[in-house]
């Protein structure tokens, strides 16, 4: 028997896909990472929850995966709105009846010196990165109850160590982890998984934008093609450490050994980080 919407493959059948009859909302699937990780989840079998704000861009995405065979519903919504993240986990629930996984990956990033950022936009970046997590989670909690289900917070390797030109993003993506140790410690119990993915430097769309000081939108900071994970790669990962229901995966060999310096050596890292600054200034700027 296939399920609703899918192809009819050899992989088709329902005893045969992991994440059958699983449901995942993904904040930020419009574009993105986001789009590749709703992507992967679909093609294990999970009716897929996508998300954003720009309402063509959404849409084109929900057509495109359909058009794939697979099952997904689409939700215009503000993750920084409460009465929004509501609405998200109702489209979940009118479309495919339940809710397992929610993967918070909406975000804004920045590109600016912390004092020369407007305080409004330290408060956007920190809110999208903070209060788009929770709000979501808020929402869906008393049903990821229900299903025993997973929650992963999409955080940053420059969480781990900090970044100049990157305060209000760094300090949203560390809140996330201490949110999800927290989390894991009141809800012990429960069945709930709560996980952080550190994602290094990834491919980004072409169009892809981050907010200067003043919150106009600037094309990110240089970043070498070599250092650059593509889209889909970082989605595989997200999916794993989603099946394996862990508690951090660390993306790139840079990550984990900003972690172990960070973790053992911090002075080492700051003067990594501050040589690179003063040699690379287009990295950051």
């Amino acid at each position: 028997m296939l399920l609703p919407g899918l192809k009819p493959t050899a992989m088709s059948d329902k005893n045969t896909l992991p994440l059958a009859g699983q449901v995942a909302l993904i904040t930020g699937s419009e574009s993105g990472i986001g789009r590749e990780t709703a992507r992967a989840f679909c093609r294990l079998g999970a009716a897929v929850v996508l998300n954003g704000r720009q309402a063509e861009r959404l849409e084109a995405t929900r057509q495109a995966l359909a058009a794939e065979g697979y099952r997904v519903a689409a939700c215009l919504a503000d993750v920084t709105d409460y009465t929004a993240c509501e609405g998200l986990v109702a489209t979940a629930l009118a479309h495919f009846g339940r809710l397992d996984i929610l993967i918070a990956n909406a975000s804004i990033s920045q590109r600016a010196y912390f004092a020369d950022m407007q305080p409004a936009v330290f408060r956007q970046v920190l809110d999208s990165n903070v209060y788009g997590a929770v709000y979501p989670l808020k929402a869906a909690l008393p049903h990821l109850l229900a299903a025993q289900g997973s929650v992963t917070f999409i955080s940053s390797i420059s969480a781990l160590n900090g970044m100049p030109s990157g305060s209000a993003y760094c300090a949203g993506k560390a809140a996330l982890a201490n949110l999800a140790h927290t989390l894991r410690l009141e809800l012990a119990g429960t069945g709930v998984h709560f996980g952080v993915v550190h994602i290094g430097f990834t491919q980004n769309d072409p169009d892809k934008r981050v907010l200067d000081a003043a919150g106009r939108p600037v094309p990110i900071a240089h970043r070498s093609p070599r250092w650059q994970k593509s889209q889909a790669e970082v989605a595989a990962i997200i999916l794993s450490h989603v099946r394996r229901r862990r508690r951090r995966t660390v993306i790139s060999a840079l990550g984990r050994f900003i972690l172990v310096v960070h973790s053992l050596l911090p002075r080492l890292g700051d003067w990594v980080v501050l040589t690179s600054q003063r040699r690379m200034r287009n990295f950051y700027e």
